[in-house]
């Protein structure tokens, strides 16, 4: 399958524009998943042999395998149902926010096919918590799922800084009973300002709020309390870094994401001037080092999901020998194929 994807599909999906791609690729997903004979199929046929079955308990959860598709890719819940059928043990969809939009100025997205890289400034284009919400709630509920799904949610463009906590409260209360999880963006470098909310004020003002939100749903009948983990950039310091645990500990939350996209351009990429965050193989080597770092500040207790230039199985190992519970692919999916998380995951069960 991977040589079939190299010469045929790949190179007729590289000759489009990428966001166009990356649409067809969605709306193929989205079609497939309307399909569930052709799903459980392609699910068998990817699935670990029985042997090699342990699912992960992860904050609660438990999932098939270790792989999971990192937002961004299903902005909107549109195709993430199909995400069994090519290997994945979970989706992390959106990032959605309170007020739909359309994102930054096209065009936004970028690849660099010679370092296996890409770049977007997408600018949280999605359909809005409402709009996501109404589709969700024709799903499969928890439970009753294939995978688990994580939702992220993020601050509207429209937002000023100083009313984020009422935006994400808005989306969390919309989408929180469709989710096994919910991951909060604070780190995407393509919203003015969301970057702030990483510093210690912000952020504690934020998950304060956010976690105070959860724990009323463990009232009789608001719907249970969900997993609530936090997605962090890979420019902070490690005493940035620092000071974050310190918040997500002091709120409680379940585990941390490691990492969003980067604004540097390691390397051979020095010289790109395109605006936005840099995903794909540059990034691996300092992703990977934050989730060593954070899993020996917290002694490895807070669950890590371990995401950043995963291309090769080896990758997702060393993500996992760093102190990662899970993984999240995204970039390494375009470069390597629409089985590639299936490979993965079939390399980390071995191990």
């Amino acid at each position: 399958m991977g040589w079939l994807y190299d010469n045929a599909f790949k190179k007729m999906a590289f000759a489009l524009d990428p966001e166009v791609a990356h649409d067809g690729a969605v709306l193929a997903l989205s079609i497939l998943s309307r399909i569930p004979p052709a799903c459980g199929v392609l699910e068998w046929w990817h699935g670990l042999p029985r042997s090699l079955r342990e699912p992960v308990e992860c904050f609660g959860v438990r999932f098939p395998n270790r792989v999971g598709m990192a937002a961004g890719f299903d902005k909107n819940a549109e195709c993430w149902r199909a995400g069994a059928a090519v290997g994945f043990g979970h989706v992390e969809i959106g990032t959605i926010t309170r007020h739909a939009q359309d994102g930054n100025p096209k065009p936004r997205m970028f690849r660099f096919p010679a370092h296996e890289a890409l770049l977007n400034r997408m600018g949280f284009n999605n359909d809005g918590a409402e709009r996501v919400a109404r589709r969700l709630a024709t799903h499969p509920v928890r439970g009753h799922r294939r995978i688990p799904l994580g939702i992220n949610i993020g601050k509207s463009r429209v937002t000023p800084v100083g009313e984020a906590v009422d935006d994400y409260l808005f989306s969390f209360k919309l989408l929180a009973g469709h989710a096994d999880f919910v991951a909060v963006n604070v780190s995407s470098p393509n919203t003015p300002g969301l970057r702030t909310l990483q510093e210690a004020g912000p952020l504690n003002e934020l998950l304060g709020a956010l976690q105070a939100e959860n724990q009323a749903r463990e009232a009789p009948g608001a719907g249970g309390r969900r997993p609530l983990l936090l997605k962090i950039a890979p420019d902070l310091t490690y005493p940035q870094i620092d000071a974050i645990l310190g918040i997500v500990a002091a709120h409680k939350l379940d585990g941390i994401i490691a990492t969003n996209t980067t604004i540097d351009r390691p390397g051979p990429l020095a010289g790109v001037t395109e605006a936005g965050g840099l995903s794909g193989a540059p990034l691996a080597r300092r992703s990977t080092e934050i989730i060593r770092y954070i899993s020996r500040a917290t002694d490895g207790r807070l669950p890590i999901i371990g995401v950043g230039g995963i291309h090769s199985a080896r990758d997702a190992g060393e993500k996992i020998d760093a102190g990662a519970s899970l993984v999240q692919i995204y970039s390494g999916w375009v470069f390597r194929g629409p089985f590639f998380p299936a490979e993965v995951a079939w390399s980390l069960a071995r191990r």
